[in-house]
């Protein structure tokens, strides 16, 4: 049984870009500093990656291509690759991972569940997400409303699982986004559990409403938003921003929920 702190990798996947996540992301792990030490890579521009002895990893959104082939990537899917063998084959101390948007499809290029494609155009928002019956007993929706909201912003996509290879790895769909009645349009897979360990979400779940809401009230923001999106898209992302009941219980809810349950479960005794 542990009793010092657990070690919490975070993998910063921006390659360099400002962005709100990984703020995001440290500020929900810092709540739980009293279990966690927390230590931040910068993986795709400078090359750094942890090693294995960490006990949680959160890999980070990030722009570009999930298929890119930069000097980043052997590395970084081989550190999962060792991850996911030490979980195979080690009771005693099991490695948790979180992959969120470009992770998440870099994780599911690397395993083969399905395509991974550029969208028509951009998904940008504040978006439904519909949880599948798995979705609905996974640990990490607990609480959540069906379907629930998350911040989408996304170029590609997971469509066209592969269900054998779903079957083969242990993995589940978890969620799918919104329906959509008036398009002939593959509905994208918004969040998978490839084992009780590595879960992800191509959603943000990291997304705090509180700095979102200041980020899109800036001027030149807003008015990238409503140049891309046009102002009703603005106004309803705004809108659901403040809810109570959307971004801000998808942000209070699902990496907690995978935090929480990765420190219960690394630091409960092992049955010999």
């Amino acid at each position: 049984m542990k009793t010092e702190k657990l070690k919490l990798a975070i993998l910063d996947m921006n390659n360099d870009e400002p962005n709100q996540g990984l703020r995001c992301i440290a500020e929900i792990a810092h709540m739980f500093s009293d279990d966690v030490s927390i230590q931040i890579f910068n993986v795709r521009a400078k090359q750094e990656l942890p090693d294995t002895s960490f006990d949680i990893y959160i890999s980070s959104g990030g722009p570009g291509s999930p298929l890119e082939e930069g000097e980043w990537r052997k590395p970084y899917l081989q550190l999962m690759q060792n991850l996911w063998d030490i979980n195979k084959t080690n009771a005693e101390q099991k490695k948790h991972v979180f992959f969120i948007c470009y992770s998440f499809q870099v994780i599911c290029d690397y395993f083969q569940l399905g395509a991974i494609k550029p969208r028509r155009s951009t998904s940008f928002g504040i978006l439904k997400v519909h949880q599948t019956k798995k979705g609905h007993n996974d640990l990490i929706f607990e609480g959540l409303n069906d379907p629930f909201y998350a911040v989408d912003s996304r170029d590609w996509q997971l469509i066209q699982p592969k269900l054998t290879v779903f079957k083969k790895h242990g993995a589940t769909i978890l969620s799918l986004e919104k329906i959509r009645t008036h398009v002939e349009l593959e509905r994208a897979i918004m969040a998978v559990r490839f084992s009780e360990e590595f879960v992800g979400t191509q959603f943000h779940p990291e997304a705090e409403p509180l700095s979102m809401e200041a980020y899109f009230n800036r001027e030149e923001n807003k008015k990238k938003v409503i140049d891309s999106f046009g102002k009703e898209k603005y106004a309803q992302m705004m809108d659901r921003i403040d809810d109570p009941d959307k971004v801000a219980m998808t942000y209070k809810t699902i990496l907690p929920k995978f935090i929480q349950n990765a420190i219960i479960k690394n630091k409960q005794p092992v049955m010999s």
